[in-house]
């Protein structure tokens, strides 16, 4: 059996979605023949060449259509951007880095609507951010084509998504349906080519489409809809998180006129199930979270009794087949974090399944993506990423987790060190106090560059009724751990949740300014909160004062609630002024303008004092000492002893990266630091000591009380060279 696993358009620009991968993986340990495209890439490869956008202009000419403003400009540059896509997207491919210095001269490239409200590149990205600059402008460049096609040939383009809107809050199937009948659109039609040319070429049996985003979903139905009526001998299996989310109550039959089965949650088990069925080993009815047509109706089969894949079997992704020289880095809006998301091919991966707090009132603690809970050890982990890079050549990961489990980071950064591996990650956490300075320190030193965390609405009251586990003054704290290790946070900020009040949204601001006053924030964005249908706020909304609001539940998708704030602000009269300000804080000015000059009506004055959050930072404490606490030595390597036997000292010297340091100490103390470096040293092969171990060394090798030491001055001063205690 010929396998074809499909992402459909749109996802990013900068780097492959990784539910193929993970599939292709898990087929490969059952060693199932499998091919994996992801078909918004080859779209956008296709359009936006010379040969692509020739075609385009000549369709909109050959429509006489009218033009509005911005399509017209792009129109009458034509000939100009024909000229210069290829070299543009080979720049963004990272293959032709020397046009940096032509494109920020401003005389290569055509400007549309987009540049006249083009950043100040100075203020942006400095005097030397050459690349980045070019980057962006260069975005701009194409978001300016992509505009074009919007506007003339295909209303529903978008380089991220396509079609959202007929997906978001679709309850009913009749608007999608509907659009499925009609004429194809322009981008549609250039999709269906491709598609056909792999078809044709791989002649596969069963195709995997995920649709991850609303954004996905009318992309995979056409694509269902051709290989139904040009390829009838593969049947199609629809899952991804759009159906995790919003189609687990699916009655609408018309669905399968485009697909023939639909799977909810982890796919693993259910695709090994399918496979069995259609290869006559297993009855339908032992199928497992699948959505079918039987007899004209729509069947939910779970009446398999064998348990999901564990996350230890289920593979190492397999980036097979997918194009990595291909994917552009672009750089979008000025923001250090979505920099991240969108600049750069990074390596998806999931330190563990599921959520290990499980408990914040606005997300769907209800589903299995977020409720099972399995972590995987750091010694599988880092196996998998040796592999991965040895298949992509690329050593940028993004671990892709809901909320990466502090003590996993701690054993997986302690087994990237040992194994010497050299990488770059960044992830998703919670602010968790466990997230010590010395603990910041280690994930720095295995290469984690940035995180990013739920800070929400600013509040105490607000963030103990969303059931958080944080406070602000403990957000502030760990961020602060974090920015002195130079790890950047970027904290996700929400307004509007339920019984929100305008006096807490400004608080909540003020809060937020302070954070990136005293520059423990680097990067934020706010959004409004949404009600969903599998949270708890969603599942009780009398408990959280809103009341339900529809939209009515029609036979397709059931996600998004409307709601009614009967308690709270008119949450979007502050939309803009939270983010405006928030824009300026994160370029570092602005921190002096009253809040009230964001807004363009009349807001309550902060209740917040001005030195808040410099306040919770003075006082923060070190952790305790605990004996099952791991030591960690990331310091120099001792390079000599120097000993001085009038006053009893010995100066340890240690090779660092930037300059050799030392430390005297008395020298039996300094005997026994220098053994202790050895034992604590990552390397691989070597198990990790704990302190109670060290502690029975030092007072046994005669060196005193070993808590004296360690909270004396040289204690602390080791502890600065590099002694870790996580």
């Amino acid at each position: 059996m010929k396998i074809f696993l499909l992402t459909p358009p749109f996802t990013q620009l900068n780097t492959p979605y990784p539910a193929t991968m993970y599939l292709k993986g898990y087929l490969s340990t059952l060693g199932c023949d499998s091919y994996q495209c992801d078909l918004g890439l080859e779209v956008v490869l296709k359009i936006f060449s010379s040969d692509g956008l020739s075609k385009l202009f000549e369709e909109v000419e050959s429509r006489d259509m009218d033009l509005t403003d911005r399509a017209y400009r792009v129109f009458t540059q034509r000939r100009r951007y024909m000229q210069t896509i290829d070299a543009v997207i080979r720049f963004l491919q990272n293959k032709d880095q020397t046009l940096a210095t032509s494109i920020c001269a401003g005389e290569l490239l055509p400007q549309g609507s987009r540049w006249e409200n083009a950043i100040d590149m100075e203020w942006a990205f400095g005097h030397m951010g050459l690349h980045d600059r070019a980057r962006h402008l260069a975005t701009l460049y194409l978001e300016d084509l992509g505009d074009f096609v919007a506007d003339t040939v295909d209303e529903h383009f978008g380089f991220s998504r396509y079609a959202e809107r007929l997906a978001r809050t679709a309850t009913h199937f009749d608007e999608l349906h509907n659009t499925l009948q009609s004429e194809p659109s322009y981008v549609v039609k250039v999709m269906l080519s491709i598609l056909a040319a792999h078809l044709a070429r791989e002649e596969p049996s069963l195709i995997l489409m995920t649709a991850p985003f609303p954004g996905n979903v009318l992309g995979a139905f056409a694509c269902g809809q051709y290989i139904k009526k040009h390829f009838p001998i593969a049947k199609i299996v629809f899952g991804g998180g759009y159906a995790n989310t919003e189609l687990r109550k699916l009655y609408d039959e018309r669905v399968f006129d485009y697909v023939d089965y639909i799977t909810l949650d982890d796919g693993e088990a259910p695709i090994a199930h399918l496979i069995e069925h259609l290869n006559g080993n297993r009855d339908m009815s032992l199928l497992k979270r699948t959505f079918c047509l039987h007899g004209g109706v729509v069947n939910y089969v779970n009446g398999s009794q064998e348990f999901d894949i564990p996350q230890s079997e289920v593979g190492t992704p397999d980036y097979g087949d997918l194009w990595l020289d291909q994917y552009l880095s672009v750089i979008e809006v000025v923001n250090p974090m979505h920099k991240l998301w969108s600049d750069g091919r990074w390596n998806k991966l999931t330190l563990a399944h599921g959520c290990y707090w499980g408990k914040c009132s606005f997300c769907d603690v209800t589903l299995d993506y977020i409720k099972r809970y399995e972590p995987v050890s750091a010694f599988t982990l880092c196996d998998r990423i040796e592999e991965i890079v040895a298949q992509t050549g690329e050593r940028g990961f993004h671990f892709v987790d809901e909320a990466a489990p502090p003590a996993l980071m701690r054993d997986l950064a302690i087994e990237i060190i040992n194994r010497g591996l050299i990488i770059t990650w960044w992830t998703n956490i919670r602010f968790e106090k466990s997230f010590t300075r010395d603990l910041c320190k280690l994930l720095r030193r295995s290469g984690c560059i940035a995180v990013s965390g739920g800070l929400e609405v600013a509040s105490d009251r607000l963030l103990n009724l969303m059931k958080k586990g944080v406070t602000v003054a403990q957000v502030a704290r760990v961020s602060e751990g974090f920015e002195s290790s130079g790890i950047m946070v970027h904290a996700y900020l929400m307004y509007g949740f339920p019984t929100q009040t305008d006096q807490e949204t400004i608080d909540s601001l003020e809060m937020v300014r302070q954070l990136f006053e005293v520059g423990v924030l680097r990067s934020g964005f706010w959004h409004q909160f949404a009600m969903t249908a599998h949270s708890p706020v969603g599942l009780d909304p009398k408990a959280y004062h809103i009341v339900h609001d529809g939209p009515d539940f029609g036979g397709f998708a059931e996600n998004d609630y409307f709601h009614i704030d009967e308690s709270g602000a008119i949450h979007e009269a502050y939309s803009d002024g939270l983010k405006t300000s928030l824009f300026n804080y994160m370029q570092g000015v602005g921190f002096d303008m009253p809040l009230r000059e964001w807004f363009d009506h009349k807001v309550p004055r902060t209740k917040i004092e001005k030195n808040y959050i410099a306040q919770c930072l003075l006082d923060e404490r070190q952790n305790a000492i605990k004996d099952h606490d791991l030591v960690v030595w990331i310091g120099g390597e001792p390079i000599e002893i120097i000993e001085d036997d009038i006053s009893d000292k010995a100066e340890v010297v240690l090779s660092d990266i930037s300059a050799n340091k030392s430390i005297v100490l008395q020298i039996d103390v300094a005997h026994w630091l220098v053994e202790w470096i050895e034992k604590t040293t990552p390397k691989q092969g070597i198990s990790s000591k704990r302190v109670g171990e060290m502690r029975t060394s030092f007072e046994a090798a005669g060196c005193g009380h070993f808590n004296e030491f360690m909270e004396s001055e040289d204690g602390v001063t080791l502890r600065e060279l590099g002694m870790l205690i996580v």
